[in-house]
């Protein structure tokens, strides 16, 4: 390890020179920077990861099955009163053109992005549920071949599981819904932040790398477009938001959609991965009935917990918070990326009632939790160990199975005080070793 810390430098050079970077959106400007790296890794032991999946794949069934109930006709939970109407329907996420329809092989989320901490006691937490385009794959991917590169021997003296499979995974589950044509992954273009990751995860996983005007719809049918003709797309693993998929069926202002393309997909004549309408199980309130939907669809007490969560819609946890807010997390459910989230504990009085009057007013707007006192790992900073926060976004894929990727981007703050790691406020990354 202490070779893989020598080359540290290096390893962010060739970082830098693939294009691993992440863009930032504010005060109405973009700025693009290198998601740092650090080479300690974080280190999870077989026994621990055997755990884990366990949990993450009971987690995601259940997950896309409330997405097909929701937008099925049985509408169980809802109608069980487990999750409330509103919740369903009022969720930014919930995408009426989706109503009614159900996907290839019924499968709503092929690819899930799931963050969680661990606190000091070695319990693990889900944090997030990530189920439209979950991001992040590539860079520890690359960290992992540049690491070989640097010091093959560190990789040989210790059992940690290759990570290379990644690729194959993501194929698999393209093949597994493909509706007849070649599997397309589907990117904004070059000048978006993740190109560098669509364009690896194009190459790992044998996929056509597309950009919108690459794709055309035709008598109900979907087409790559090339010089010597057009080729039928039969799965389109796509790397744009659902609002702007398509500009007939949501936001006309899009730039960047397949114009018709929903219908193509509601004819049964091609698979997009994934699903639109997923963002309804994204959404922090809907998070908070998670452990309900598994008791509810599969009959099992949750493997992981969420972190302790209230929800001001119900009246009693609103009086809980507003009475313990100081002690509180309290997250915006429509925000992501670490914005939105508001520690109680560092606003001034004045703030802190200002807060409880807005959540008052819009109790459906928020959820607050228990902070975590999750682990710090250690990093190599300005030459020096230091310990900082650090999350891990696991990767779920589903295609005939559901399969934990065995692997996964850990995240740290590099701000000593702050619990947030995204990389949108100043964080950066590491690989995660899973050992055999």
């Amino acid at each position: 390890m202490e070779e893989l810390i020598r080359h540290a430098g290096q390893i962010n050079q060739q970082l830098s020179r693939y294009g691993v970077k992440f863009g930032i959106y504010k005060n109405g400007a973009f700025n693009e920077r290198l998601f740092p790296y650090d080479a300690i890794p974080r280190i999870i032991s077989a026994s621990d990861w055997r755990d884990l999946e366990r949990g993450l794949v009971q987690r995601v069934v259940a997950l896309n099955a409330f997405l097909g109930d929701i937008y099925g006709e049985r509408k169980s939970i809802i109608r069980e009163k487990v999750v409330p109407e509103e919740f369903v329907y009022l969720t930014s996420g919930y995408l009426a053109p989706c109503e009614g329809f159900a996907p290839a092989k019924g499968i709503f989320s092929h690819i899930s992005g799931i963050d969680l901490v661990q606190d000091r006691a070695g319990r693990w937490f889900v944090l997030e549920d990530n189920l439209r385009v979950p991001s992040g794959a590539s860079y520890p991917l690359i960290a992992r071949d540049l690491c070989r590169r640097c010091s093959p021997d560190t990789f040989r003296r210790n059992h940690v599981v290759d990570n290379r499979d990644y690729g194959d995974l993501l194929k698999e589950v393209m093949d597994h819904v493909n509706c007849g044509g070649i599997n397309v992954i589907l990117t904004p273009g070059r000048y978006n932040a993740a190109y560098f990751e669509h364009s690896l995860l194009a190459e790992r996983s044998q996929a056509t790398l597309a950009e919108p005007a690459d794709l055309v719809v035709e008598g109900n049918v979907l087409y790559y477009r090339t010089y010597e003709g057009n080729t039928r797309v039969g799965t389109v693993y796509r790397r744009i938001g659902d609002e702007y998929m398509d500009p007939l069926y949501f936001r006309q202002d899009s730039l960047i959609g397949v114009p018709n393309v929903m219908s193509v997909y509601r004819a049964g004549n091609v698979a997009l991965v994934n699903a639109p309408g997923n963002g309804i199980g994204d959404d922090k309130g809907i998070y908070y009935f998670v452990p309900k939907m598994i008791r509810h669809y599969l009959g099992e007490e949750p493997i992981l917990q969420n972190a302790p969560t209230y929800l001001p819609f119900y009246e009693g946890d609103r009086r809980y918070v507003l009475e313990n807010i100081d002690k509180l997390v309290v997250k915006d459910v429509a925000e992501a990326g670490g914005y939105g989230v508001v520690f109680g504990s560092a606003l001034s009085a004045g703030e802190r009632e200002e807060l409880k009057a807005t959540i008052r007013a819009t109790p459906r707007r928020f959820i607050a939790q228990e902070v975590i006192d999750f682990q710090s790992l250690p990093l190599m900073l300005d030459g020096k160990r230091v310990e900082r926060k650090a999350d891990f976004r696991a990767y779920v894929l589903a295609a005939g199975g559901v399969k934990v990727w065995a692997s996964g981007l850990t995240r740290f703050s590099t701000d000593p005080v702050s619990f947030i790691v995204n990389s949108s406020q100043g964080g950066g990354f590491k690989d995660t070793w899973v050992l055999s």
